[in-house]
């Protein structure tokens, strides 16, 4: 029986701000092999993700809001036998995929488990922690997807679009560490949003997106999809209106980068983010 504690430091919300990849790379496969591509659904979004949070938020023992929860509880050792076992599960699933799908899948974990454990703790390196959060959540995972999800298992996957996807976690990361920074500083991690600062974070997110579009819109062009590129864009309009009205609130008052705030851009984000690439991956297949 799993103890509250556990099942709420998995954190299994946070799977939907980080689906926007695997629409965009499932956009971008081809064809599609449909058992193969619900199957990296399920590997990715329940298993390996929640994984991944589990062992962060054990490493870390939260007394203060952290992403996607306002009160965390203290973590039990069950916690980290389940993120194991979740791991081992996904691992195991893989193989019915492809090896390489494996070997992605085992760098993948190998790489959230550095990022958060106390012997090497990548995190309190605040570029090193970065760059591996968005080379593996990004382009490493749009790897999996399109490579997994295809008929051929092809490993022809467009850099571009590898970049976009980096791009676009790069851009949306330093937002979810800006209220975290006393609590950062307690536990001896500087993030790259505490090395910008709050209104640096803000001018960063902004240059990161402005790149990750022009990579998207390569990706699109080159794929023959420009007018998906256009139509996806009139998603990304109320993130992009919000982003400048909290800019502004925290331009005004730091106060403003606090966890509600953090939050709503978070979900925000991620439901029109989905949302376009949903639409893209709709008309693309259909």
């Amino acid at each position: 029986m799993l103890v509250r504690s556990t099942t709420q430091l998995l954190r299994f919300h946070f799977s939907f701000f980080l689906m926007p990849v695997y629409w965009f790379a499932l956009s971008q496969t081809p064809f599609i092999n449909t058992t193969d591509a619900i199957l990296i659904f399920i590997i990715l979004h329940l298993l390996v993700y929640p994984a991944s949070n589990g062992y962060n938020s054990y490493m870390d023992r939260d007394t203060d809001s952290i992403g996607g929860l306002k009160n965390p509880l203290q973590p039990t050792r069950q916690l980290f036998y389940v993120t194991v076992i979740l791991d081992i599960i996904g691992i195991l699933l893989s193989c019915l995929i492809s090896k390489w799908f494996v070997l992605g899948l085992v760098s993948y974990i190998l790489a959230s488990r550095a990022y958060s454990y106390r012997g090497i703790r990548l995190k309190k390196y605040p570029i090193i922690g970065y760059l591996t959060v968005i080379l593996f959540q990004g382009a490493v995972t749009f790897f999996l997807v399109m490579h997994g999800a295809s008929k051929d298992k092809t490993l022809e996957v467009p850099i571009a679009g590898m970049i976009a996807a980096s791009l676009l976690i790069g851009g949306f990361y330093p937002l979810t560490q800006i209220y975290q920074h006393r609590q950062d500083k307690e536990d001896g991690v500087t993030t790259i949003s505490m090395l910008l600062g709050y209104n640096g974070t803000f001018i960063f997110t902004a240059i990161l997106y402005l790149f990750a579009m022009l990579a998207l819109a390569v990706q699109l062009i080159t794929a023959g999809q420009q007018t998906s590129f256009f139509i996806i864009q009139i998603f990304f309009i109320p993130v992009l209106v919000y982003f400048v009205w909290w800019f502004k609130k925290v331009a005004a008052n730091n106060s403003g980068a606090n966890f509600v705030y953090t939050m709503r851009m978070n979900v925000l984000a991620s439901i029109f983010t989905n949302a376009a690439f949903i639409v893209l991956f709709l008309i693309e297949k259909t």
